[in-house]
Order: structure tokens, then C-alpha cells, then sequence
């Protein structure tokens, strides 16, 4: 079995799981721990159970067959699927309350009144909902909002005088898909042109969907702007819709793709090497001639310039940290997306989102342009970033 059609039925295996178990845990905090009514405990048991249907149902039709009538159903289940996250922190919450009242309780010696105790159960468990409820509707505010213009300025020691404050504007993980579409893509195209870029970065994860479903919505990057050029790295959602057809998409709209490469640019007397590598999991995910390889990157350059390498995961860091990489600009992490998922985020990622200093390394993490999966974002707004390069300390 090929490695990607292998990572797709283990990924549904795992989600078919969780699935069952989150929504099976929300039910017993919800209507057990609560004894609702019998009618009301039917209710919640047959709404759960049809949410919870919707899940990899909403994700499987509109994967496999991308009608644009089944956009409605993707949208249901992204949403349900961020408001069945916060709910559980919700629950999560309500339960260690309850387990320290009843703890708190015990050593004070007293004994738990059954109706106090129910009162409280049903009271955490509306407080949370209400709660959850709440964070969903201002976390999808959050995602639909334009992305911000952040400026960063990152110090070079090795770049060009002539090259001081040279503009490059990073835009990541934009997720053109069954949520976002051509006019959101049109109106984040103007805001990066009106900001007049020296060089664009695009670092990975621009696509949810085949080259056939989304070239309409994917066009307006041919529109894409920058005096010294606009630059492609993959990430890894380009392996999970077709990357070969996808990078040779990206070309066609002028765009330069760097696959383990390096490009030098020049600007008066100065000079940058621009470093691409492929998304960090691409050997994993079984494509043909792709895999991360900073050393192939790295071959021929001469390390006395200055560098800026473009890799969508952070952990590539440690690699670009070793071998005297001056800057590194990625994606992937989303900032979170929903808190308090950032925190799951360290997990796999050095570091979750903006400047940081590796080593002798500068890397910065922006939170992305869109979102994926549920069109929220919670303490973690979207952001197209400025990065302005200055010469010396």
C-alpha cells in the first residue's frame, strides 16, 4: 500500500476513534453526570450521534468527491468539530471543579449533599456549554476577520548596508478548500500587494483539494507582486492533494518553487541566499523524488552570505541552527488556532508562533493566513507577516 493511501486509512482509524470516545465522553458529562430527563437524555443522545456522524462523513464526501453543494455540510462539521473541542476543555474544567469540591469536601469532614452535589454537576455542565458556545462564536469571528499585517524586524550581520530593510512579506497556511475561497483569496492577494514587497515567501499549506477543484480560487496568486521575486516551499497538505500536479500549478502562476534549492538575490551591491526545502514529512508520506534535504539545498552556496531559509515546519530548525542559517521563516503551527491547543502544539514544535533565537538561528513562526478544519481561531488571530531585514548586530 502506498505510504500516503497507508497514512489516510490509519488518520480515519484514529479520527473513527476519537470520535466515538469524545462524543460518548461529552454524553455522560452532559446528560448522565447532569440525570436529565429521560426525554432530554434521548435528545442530546440522537443531536451527539448525528454531530458525530457529520465528522468523518463531512470530511470523506467533500475529500473524495469536491461537489461545491456539499460545501454547506464541510462548513457544519468544521464548525461542530471546533465547538466539540472547546466543549471538552469545557467539561474538562467542570469535572476538576467538581472532583475539588467533593475532594475539599472529604477533608473538612463533611458529607456530600446529593442534591447539592447534582445542582452543582448541572451548573458546571450548563457554565460550560454556555461557555464553549461563547468561545465559538467570537473564535469564528476571529477567523473571518482580514489578516493582519505584522511587521517584524529581524537583524543580519552578515547582510548588505545596500540591503538594509529589505521587505519580505511571509504568507503560510492559507487552506484554500471548502471553507476558503477565491474572494477571500482575491482580497488577501491586495492587502500583501498594497504593503509593496521586495520578496513574497509562500511557506506551505495553501491547499486542501485538488489542482482540478481549486485552480479557480487559487488564481488570483498569479496576481502576487514583489520586486525580487515570489517564492513556494511545500507543506505538508500540498502531499495530501496532489503535489506534483500542485507545484507544477504554482509555476504556471509565476511563481518559483524551491525544492531543496537555493537562489541568490541581488539588490545594489548586496546579496541574499533565498534556501526552499520540501515539508518535513514528505519522505514519510511516500512521494517519489521528495523528501527534506537541507544539505542538497546547501551545496555550491558560499556560507559568507547571509541566508533566509524557507521551511513550513518549524522543527527544520534544529537542522538550519546547525549549519549557520541566518534566518528561517515557517508555518504549520496555525498559532494554535484554538486555545488552548497551542500548548498540544510544543509537543511537535519547538515553538509555536512569532521571533524566536535558536542557537545563532532567527526563526520566525507565523499563525497563518487561514485555517484549517474549523473556521476558528481562539487567542490566536490570523497574520500575513512583514519581515524587515537590518543590516549589522
Amino acid at each position: 500500500m502506498h505510504r500516503l493511501n497507508l497514512f489516510f486509512v490509519v488518520f480515519g482509524l484514529v479520527v473513527l476513534v476519537l470520535v466515538v470516545a469524545t462524543h460518548t465522553l461529552l454524553y455522560h458529562r452532559l446528560a448522565i453526570s447532569t440525570q436529565l430527563p429521560r426525554i432530554w437524555q434521548q435528545v442530546l443522545a440522537v443531536v451527539l450521534a448525528a454531530l458525530a456522524i457529520s465528522l468523518p462523513v463531512g470530511l470523506a464526501v467533500v475529500r473524495l468527491l469536491g461537489q461545491s453543494w456539499l460545501r454547506g455540510w464541510a462548513v457544519v462539521s468544521f464548525v461542530w468539530m471546533g465547538l466539540l473541542f472547546l466543549l471538552l476543555v469545557g467539561v474538562g474544567v467542570a469535572g476538576l471543579l467538581g472532583w475539588g469540591h467533593d475532594k475539599l469536601a472529604d477533608l473538612r469532614g463533611l458529607a456530600v449533599d446529593p442534591q447539592r452535589r447534582l445542582f452543582l454537576s448541572r451548573l458546571l455542565a450548563g457554565s460550560a456549554t454556555g461557555g464553549a458556545l461563547l468561545a465559538g462564536t467570537v473564535a469564528v469571528q476571529q477567523a473571518w476577520r482580514r489578516p493582519e499585517l505584522r511587521r517584524v524586524e529581524v537583524p543580519l550581520p552578515k547582510l548588505h548596508k545596500s540591503m538594509d530593510g529589505l521587505k519580505i512579506v511571509q504568507i503560510s497556511d492559507v487552506h484554500v478548500g471548502p471553507t476558503i475561497r477565491r474572494e477571500w483569496v482575491e482580497a488577501l492577494v491586495a492587502e500583501v500587494n498594497a504593503s509593496q514587497p521586495d520578496v513574497i515567501a509562500l511557506t506551505g499549506d495553501f491547499v486542501d483539494g485538488s489542482v482540478e477543484e481549486l485552480a479557480d480560487h487559487v488564481a488570483p496568486f498569479a496576481g502576487l507582486r514583489a520586486r525580487l521575486g515570489v517564492f513556494f516551499v511545500t507543506g505538508n497538505h500540498e502531499y495530501f492533494s496532489g503535489v506534483e500536479s500542485w507545484l507544477r500549478h504554482w509555476r504556471s502562476l509565476g511563481v518559483t518553487v524551491l525544492r531543496n534549492e537555493c537562489v541568490t538575490l541581488r539588490d545594489g551591491d548586496g546579496e541574499l541566499d533565498v534556501l526552499g526545502v520540501d515539508d518535513w514529512s514528505a519522505t514519510r508520506l511516500g512521494q517519489p523524488g521528495h523528501g527534506h534535504d537541507l544539505q542538497k539545498a546547501l551545496q555550491g552556496r558560499d556560507p559568507a552570505r547571509p541566508s533566509l531559509l524557507l521551511a513550513h515546519q518549524p522543527k527544520s530548525v534544529h537542522q538550519a541552527a546547525a549549519v549557520g542559517i541566518d534566518l528561517q521563516l515557517s508555518g504549520h503551527t496555525h498559532g494554535g488556532q484554538i486555545w488552548p491547543f497551542n500548548w498540544l502544539v510544543l509537543l511537535q514544535q519547538p515553538y509555536v508562533a512569532g521571533l524566536h533565537k535558536h542557537a545563532d538561528t532567527w526563526i520566525y513562526i507565523s499563525r497563518g493566513a487561514g485555517f484549517w478544519g474549523p473556521p476558528m481561531r481562539l487567542a490566536a488571530p490570523s497574520e500575513v507577516t512583514q519581515v524587515v531585514l537590518r543590516a549589522g548586530s
